[in-house]
């Protein structure tokens, strides 16, 4: 097990009053959550440690923007994990779940004891010791009951909306009638059967959780908090909701250079740039490229779109063993489009600050909860474009409930291509009518309290939680 610091942690002190040990599931959107936690925690004074494989850990600083975690007093935490599958995704199959993780995911399993040794040897120099891991890492709440003076949090990286409906559908009972004025969403297509065991598998362990933390606030989710509050699950718990995560440094001097996106972006007209990323877990085919790229063009209207094919389960043998490359339409559409277009088809890119730029006025997405936090709290609408798991719960979030998001990909309809019509029809509904300008400006009036709860001093929830562990 090999531990990595950054230069502020060289003289740690012998003792740590309180040590938070944090275990994230190996992909993007919960690497990325759990890591922003950590630096919050951080902050407040606690010691973190951050534990994973070593591909993982390196993925998660390496995708950092905004911050930089070699900045930061976090101690990176290699735990060895055996060699395991890798596969490509696969673009043709209609049902976009990444079933190509799965491999990775249940390699997890083999951090338990690895992650148990790092715990007790924390323990030792430390009064308290605090786990918080991802729901789909619980047996670190099991390791954690076996040693005295620790106690465990499991964090749950979905919306308390979607949550609420997984609760209801895992004990048989009818969700929809909670909310009867939305229209009803089937969740077929949303997982395959092997991860629905995986989480039976995982989500049976969470016994010994001392509390829960969502990545999410009031302003956005407090009716559907308080509900989820109330479930078996989290009854006799504590329930923090301690989002938004998403935070940018003022400072990062010595950090990367500005993106050429936020270049390009820099003279273009307040809200006048479409967003177009639909994460990292599923890859389009040809066919449905295409069409984006055709909608895209003929809404003349400006835009970024970030092609790129969805992760590996380590994305660095991806990258020694190479990779599909998406293909545009043809080899003249980024000339014909540079006026308006902006195309990314290399590298990762900084969402957080591209949501936060003035020129951005809309976001076409996948809706993973990760990038509704983030468009939210920036107060961005969003064209939404569910794809898996709990992605159409947060699309009829971000468009029924909250009312800043127009539909691009019908659920209904998931496993049809999405025709340049549609495309076309979304942009411009968002970003050219009234319709879009009355998104924009809800979207704004929650982004403002998103921000105003979570700046300096006032993230109640929070230090609400830091004040727990710290008692």
């Amino acid at each position: 097990m090999n531990e990595q610091t950054s230069p502020k942690d060289t003289t740690a002190a012998a003792t740590d009053a309180v040590a938070v040990v944090v275990l994230p599931l190996p992909a993007q959107g919960h690497l990325n959550q759990l890591l922003h936690l950590s630096r919050l925690l951080s902050h407040r004074g606690l010691a973190v440690h951050f534990a994973g494989s070593a591909a993982h850990n390196r993925q998660a600083r390496l995708r950092a923007h905004g911050w930089d975690p070699s900045r930061q007093a976090i101690r990176f935490h290699d735990l060895p994990m055996p060699p395991f599958a890798s596969p490509p995704p696969d673009p043709t199959s209609p049902n976009k779940f990444p079933v190509h993780l799965l491999p990775t995911f249940e390699a997890s399993d083999a951090l338990r004891a690895p992650f148990s040794d790092l715990l007790r040897a924390v323990a030792l120099t430390s009064r308290r010791v605090v786990v918080v891991h991802d729901s789909l890492m619980s047996f670190a709440a099991r390791e954690a009951s076996l040693v005295p003076n620790a106690e465990a949090y499991a964090f749950h990286t979905v919306s308390a909306f979607a949550s609420l409906f997984f609760q209801y559908e895992s004990r048989g009972a009818d969700a929809s009638a909670l909310f009867p004025e939305l229209p009803t969403l089937s969740t077929d297509g949303c997982f395959t059967d092997r991860f629905k065991d995986f989480i039976r598998s995982r989500h049976g362990l969470t016994a010994s959780d001392a509390g829960r933390l969502l990545n999410t606030c009031r302003p956005i989710e407090g009716r559907f908090i308080d509900l989820l509050a109330r479930e078996p699950f989290a009854r006799d718990k504590k329930l923090w909701a301690v989002g938004p995560l998403n935070q940018i440094e003022a400072d990062v001097k010595g950090g990367p250079a500005r993106h050429e996106i936020l270049k390009w972006m820099d003279n273009k007209p307040p809200n006048s740039v479409m967003y177009v990323s639909f994460g990292t877990t599923s890859s389009l085919s040809d066919e449905q490229i295409s069409e984006i790229a055709v909608g895209l063009e003929r809404s003349q209207q400006r835009f970024v779109w970030v092609l790129r094919e969805a992760d590996r389960g380590d994305i660095f043998a991806e990258r020694e063993n190479g990779t599909r490359r998406a293909r545009l339409p043809d080899e003249d559409y980024k000339r014909r489009v540079r006026a308006r277009g902006l195309v990314i088809m290399d590298g990762w890119v900084p969402q957080v600050e591209i949501l936060g730029h003035g020129s951005t006025g809309g976001f076409m997405s996948h809706c993973g909860w990760n990038s509704c936090m983030e468009s939210l709290s920036m107060g961005v609408p969003m064209a939404a474009w569910p794809m898996h798991s709990d992605q159409p719960r947060n699309a009829m979030l971000v468009t029924e409930v909250l009312g800043v998001g127009v539909g691009v990909r019908e659920w209904g309809r998931r496993e049809e291509v999405v025709r340049a019509e549609a495309v076309e029809e979304a942009v411009r509904r968002l970003m050219g009518e009234e319709v879009g300008r009355g998104m924009r400006r809800r979207a704004e009036e929650i982004g403002a309290m998103v921000r105003g709860a979570a700046s300096e001093g006032a993230h109640a929830e929070l230090d609400s939680f830091v004040a727990h562990i710290s008692r």
